[in-house]
């Protein structure tokens, strides 16, 4: 009898084992098919994500390069109808020279918008990565102001700098680009006759440079979206794909530092501010 029970013990129990193998393959069957429709989905939606970017990017550079091509053509064609024989319209020279400016006005827009995709596009290749060059703040800063010159002649301007900040190791042009976006985002984001600060200050181990604003400011639930691509705070009163601060945050990030977003002074306006490494020389 007790060998009968111990036998039916070990059938049963071989039984078991064997259901509990089969449950287990079952499992692990189940499970990586699971991760394979996971991944599918995933990936599925990825594209899909995909798919929206491209279009909104198809649709932003539409609208973004229409517009100055039909000032560029309503110009071109004003000036050519006040030509040769069979002309069709007097142009005095100072009206001649405003549909000039037009033209040039509107071609720096175009150029604009395709250096900001032309960036974009190297940023997110991980072409900007740092080079591991040594650079003066004083000196990114300055090239920034001068080429903003034009962007900024309708604000007033104030540059604290610390005495002796230390060197950073960064992409020396790349970072004249970053400061250059921030300022120009803070004139065209704050009214004029208004004042654009910008600060640079040293920290353990590397450098802040703050650029500050005194517009309506960014809301708490936007201040990340901002370094999104496409994100424009006002939606269409100014011009641009929104691609700014995406380009800016990949420059930063790319030279092994970081990027935020505060609240100005007595939470007037914006204040956006950045980390360097410092590099030694």
């Amino acid at each position: 009898m007790a060998w009968a029970a111990f036998t039916i013990t070990a059938i049963v129990a071989g039984e078991l084992s064997a259901y509990a193998s089969r449950r287990a393959r079952e499992s692990e069957r189940l499970y990586a098919e699971l991760q394979l429709a996971f991944k599918a989905a995933t990936e599925a939606e990825a594209l899909k994500q995909s798919e929206k970017l491209k279009s909104a990017l198809l649709d932003a550079v539409t609208h973004d390069l229409r517009t100055p091509l039909t000032s560029i053509k309503a110009s071109v064609t004003t000036l050519l109808d006040s030509e040769g024989g069979h002309r069709t319209i007097e142009l005095n020279s100072l009206e001649r020279a405003e549909f000039l400016d037009i033209i040039n006005e509107e071609t720096d827009r175009m150029n604009h918008l395709i250096e900001g995709m032309v960036q974009l596009a190297r940023v997110e290749a991980g072409s900007a990565q740092a080079n591991g060059t040594i650079a003066n703040v004083e000196e990114i800063i300055t090239i920034a102001l001068d080429r903003a010159e034009a962007v900024i002649a309708k604000h007033d301007l104030v540059v604290n700098l610390e005495k002796e900040l230390p060197m950073i190791r960064v992409d020396a042009r790349a970072m004249a680009e970053v400061v250059y976006n921030l300022v120009e985002n803070a004139a065209k984001y704050s009214p004029e006759g208004t004042t654009i600060t910008i600060e640079a200050v040293s920290r353990a181990n590397s450098v802040l440079i703050s650029v500050m604003d005194e517009g309506t400011g960014i809301p708490v639930e936007m201040r990340e979206r901002v370094f999104d691509k496409f994100t424009r705070l006002d939606g269409e009163k100014t011009h641009g794909l929104g691609l700014g601060l995406a380009i800016v945050r990949g420059i930063v990030e790319a030279q092994n530092g970081t990027i935020y977003v505060e609240s100005g002074l007595n939470n007037v306006g914006t204040k956006i501010s950045l980390t360097l490494p410092v590099g030694e020389e």
